[in-house]
């Protein structure tokens, strides 16, 4: 039959934790993001004459709330393809 090996368990642990990261590291940023453009809009809705402005402030907010999710992308693709701990795993065990 087929056995669970420590690189397998390895493996799935890094699945699960990219898995785990992505949604909660994606959560934040969504609710942030749609605050932020609630709360723009409502004030483009009181000021007209104000909403260039508002807009440029608005992207600008919304690329640095993105970059959180981003940033969740990056370590989540790290743990599924150049995982740290394969290196000093395979050197513990000798495979």
């Amino acid at each position: 039959m087929n056995e669970i090996t420590a690189d397998v368990i390895i493996a799935g642990i890094s699945i699960f934790t990219a898995g785990l990261t992505m949604a909660i590291g994606s959560i934040a940023p969504a609710l942030g993001e749609a605050r932020a453009l609630s709360d723009a809009l409502s004030a483009i809705a009181q000021q007209p004459d104000e909403a260039p402005t508002l807009t440029r402030t608005l992207f600008v907010g919304l690329a640095m709330v993105e970059s959180t999710a981003i940033y969740c992308l990056v370590l989540s693709m790290i743990f599924m393809f150049a995982n740290p701990f394969w290196e000093h795993f395979i050197s513990k065990t000798g495979g």
